[in-house]
């Protein structure tokens, strides 16, 4: 009988520093996702004023050809 309660004990025990362990894990992981998410929106809004920047090139460079041919 007493071998019983030991290992409810035991179990019980084992159990809760799972749960402990898991919820710390389960934090860390949510700070660290939080993170990456906040560097990738950083990147795409880099990517998005890239891509309108070779767009306002090629327009200078289509105004600098007007130019160009107007000129000659």
């Amino acid at each position: 009988m007493e071998s019983i309660v030991v290992a409810i004990i035991t179990g019980v025990m084992t159990l809760a520093e799972v749960i402990l362990s898991n919820s710390k894990s389960r934090a860390v992981m949510e700070v660290k996702l939080d993170a990456l998410t906040e560097k990738v929106e950083k990147h795409n809004c880099l990517v998005e004023r890239t891509y309108a920047l070779e767009r306002d090139m090629e327009l200078v460079k289509s105004d600098l050809k007007t130019i160009k041919g107007k000129v000659a």
